[in-house]
C-alpha cells in the first residue's frame, strides 16, 4: 500500500495523466474533498458533471450519483472508488415496484428523489434533490396527482411546504438521517443552549420541528456560514464538518449521534478512501456502464430537474 503522505501526489499525477476530474460529495472524508475539482451536494455535482472537458470522471460519492453523472456524460469514462458504496434509499425502491404502481395509477406524475437507481429514474417523470424538491413539486399542475419517492421524510416535508393533498409518498428512509432521534437533539440543545439547529429534510418530522433552518447539505452550509450565530447543531452527515469549518473557521459545530451508532456517519459514503480513489484512476475501475437505452430514458427526467431553479 502507498504511504499516506504520497497518495495525494500520486492521485494528482494520475488525474493529469488520465485527463480526469474528481467530483466529491460533501459527505466524503476531508482528504478526498481537498483533492476534488468540485465538492458539493447531489444537485451541484449533477450540474458540475456537465461542465468539465476531461475524458474521465472519478466520482467520490455513492453509486447512484455516479450513474447520474454518466447519464449526463455518456461518452466519458466514469469510475468510482468503491462499487459497494450504495444507498438505503436506492434499496428501498425498485424499478419493478414503480412500474407496478404506474400500471395501477397511470394518471400519477412520478417525482423521484435523486437518491434512486438509474432504472427507477428511467421510470420517472421528473427528478428532484433535497434542494429543489419543493420547487419541482410546485412546477407540476395542481390538479395532477403525484407519487413522491423514495424518502418518506423528505416527501412529508415537501407535502407540508407545498400543500399538495393529492401526493402519495413512498416509505423509504435514509439510514443516517431517519435515525436521528429527537431526544438526542433535545439533549444537545440543553447542552448548547445558544446553538441554532440546522437540519436536512430527510430527518424525522419531530427533529425538523425543532430546527431553525431546514435545507439541503449545501444550503445548510451556506446558512451556517451567513448566520450571525457562532454555534450550531447540525442534523446531517458529519462529513459536512470539513466544509463548515473551512468556510466558517470561527464558529462551532456540533453533530448529534444517531440510533445506529455513536456517530452521524454514512457507512456507504465512508467506504471511499484515497487508496481506492488511486486504484480507480489507475485501473479505470469500478466503471459505470449503462446501456444507451437506459441513459436516454433517464436523461429526460434529469434534464427536467436541472431546468427547475
Amino acid at each position: 500500500m502507498l504511504a499516506t503522505h504520497s497518495i495525494a501526489e500520486d492521485i494528482l499525477h494520475l488525474k493529469q495523466e488520465r485527463g480526469a476530474v474528481i467530483l466529491a460529495h460533501l459527505y466524503q472524508e476531508p482528504e478526498i474533498q481537498e483533492l476534488a475539482d468540485a465538492v458539493g451536494d447531489s444537485l451541484e455535482l449533477a450540474r458540475k458533471a456537465k461542465e468539465f472537458d476531461g475524458e474521465v470522471i472519478a466520482f467520490c460519492g455513492v453509486w447512484f450519483m455516479a450513474e447520474t453523472a454518466k447519464v449526463l456524460n455518456p461518452t466519458k469514462t466514469l469510475v468510482v472508488p468503491d462499487r459497494e458504496a450504495g444507498c438505503s434509499l436506492v434499496d428501498a425502491c425498485t424499478a419493478e415496484q414503480v412500474r407496478a404502481f404506474k400500471r395501477r395509477h397511470p394518471d400519477h406524475v412520478i417525482v423521484s428523489y435523486i437518491n434512486t437507481s438509474v432504472e427507477v429514474k428511467a421510470e420517472t417523470d421528473i427528478l428532484c434533490t433535497s434542494r429543489n424538491a419543493v420547487n419541482v413539486v410546485n412546477s407540476i399542475p395542481a390538479h395532477k396527482p403525484i407519487l413522491f419517492l423514495p424518502d418518506i421524510n423528505l416527501g412529508n416535508y415537501v407535502k407540508k411546504q407545498t400543500g399538495r393533498a393529492n401526493m402519495k409518498i413512498w416509505q423509504g428512509t435514509c439510514i443516517v438521517h431517519a435515525t436521528f432521534p429527537a431526544r438526542r437533539l433535545t439533549a444537545a440543545r440543553t447542552e448548547h443552549p445558544d446553538a441554532l439547529v440546522a437540519a436536512h429534510p430527510e430527518c424525522p418530522p419531530d427533529v425538523l420541528r425543532m430546527a431553525d433552518f431546514i435545507g439541503s447539505t449545501s444550503a445548510i452550509i451556506d446558512w451556517c456560514v451567513k448566520a450571525e450565530a457562532d454555534e450550531f447543531i447540525v442534523m446531517t452527515e458529519s462529513g459536512v464538518r470539513h466544509m463548515l469549518e473551512k468556510r466558517a473557521p470561527g464558529k462551532q459545530f456540533h453533530f448529534v449521534p444517531n440510533e445506529n451508532c455513536n456517530c452521524s456517519e454514512c457507512p456507504y459514503m465512508k467506504r471511499n478512501t484515497l487508496e481506492k480513489l488511486y486504484a480507480s484512476l489507475r485501473d479505470l475501475t469500478p466503471r459505470v456502464e449503462l446501456t444507451p437505452e437506459i441513459m436516454e430514458r433517464a436523461l429526460a427526467p434529469i434534464e427536467r430537474m436541472l431546468a427547475v431553479k
